[in-house]
């Protein structure tokens, strides 16, 4: 397969197909992400695109998850994205699941009759990149919407039928009593958003980053692990939406806490709030197992 650059994708897409469709991100200005600074965006071309699928044939035969890289393939122009889709499963009968990166402004560019074709077409899966329902917050790591908007774009994904993934970072607001705002208003645009998933990452400062800059010249003060567990409980108890799945495993959380809220609210609390009473640290996941 021809990939260019270092290629990513979201840990439940590890037995997936990955199809290169963009280079980088059509946003790239988080102050948070390291992910695709070292390259320009730029759609690849369809004859490109195609010809990895025709390769992708050959190789596999015949497959039933592709997920579209690089970080928000939605930025494709309509019609484009749906003769990709359509090649995709021509190639593949087996195929079930499409899934991609979604950036809000690229979703909020596109109507809901296009998100519509899009998801009638074969487009299953989209991962939001919420980080936090935080006005103030979201305005400070450039995400480029405000939280209104934020939510405009997710809820058009789950109007469109679209499995939306939604991704938020713990600890992302610092140190401090604006960690307990960022929980709560992300519990809030969650319960608004109804997403199927809400996945919760850990901030993990990346050298080159502005986060990592700040950091190190002491403008931004990391949460230390206790911190983190404190949000996840909020956001527990502020939830109120029911069947939501919530992914806490990533390998950049200090505790591994996942569930269905409401079902294992309970449950899910009794762990976070065991760690957090008795501040065991041998409990949490270690510095040297962490990572991206």
């Amino acid at each position: 397969m021809r990939y260019e650059g270092q290629i990513f994708r979201p840990f439940s897409e590890a037995n997936s197909y990955l199809l290169q469709c963009t280079i980088g991100c059509s946003h790239n200005q988080c102050t948070f992400c390291g992910m695709y600074k070292d390259r320009k965006y730029r759609v690849r071309s369809l004859e490109e695109i195609k010809e990895d699928i025709q390769m992708a044939k050959a190789h596999y035969g015949d497959l039933e998850k592709v997920f579209l890289c690089d970080g928000d393939a939605v930025a494709i122009e309509t019609d484009k994205l749906l003769e990709i889709l359509k090649d995709l499963y021509q190639a593949f009968p087996s195929l079930r699941h499409v899934g991609t990166y979604v950036g809000p402004q690229s979703t909020l560019a596109k109507s809901m009759s296009e998100l519509t074709a899009l998801r009638a077409a074969g487009l299953t899966k989209a991962y939001l990149g919420v980080e936090t329902g935080d006005d103030r917050l979201l305005a400070e790591i450039k995400k480029g919407v405000t939280a209104a908007q934020m939510l405009e774009a997710g809820q058009n994904l789950v109007s469109a039928d679209i499995n939306l993934s939604s991704m938020v970072l713990l600890g992302i607001a610092g140190k401090g009593e604006r960690a307990r705002e960022h929980a709560i208003a992300t519990a809030e645009i969650t319960n608004k958003m109804k997403p199927r998933y809400l996945a919760a990452l850990t901030t993990t400062p990346v050298p080159g980053t502005v986060l990592y800059h700040k950091v190190q010249k002491g403008e931004f003060e990391l949460p230390d692990p206790f911190d983190t567990l404190e949000e996840m409980k909020l956001m527990f108890e502020n939830i109120t939406m029911d069947n939501l799945k919530f992914v806490g495993v990533h390998a950049s959380n200090y505790l591994p806490v996942s569930g269905t809220l409401q079902k294992d609210k309970a449950k899910m609390l009794d762990a976070v709030n065991a760690v957090l009473e008795t501040r065991d640290t041998g409990a949490l996941r270690s510095e040297q197992m962490r990572g991206l």
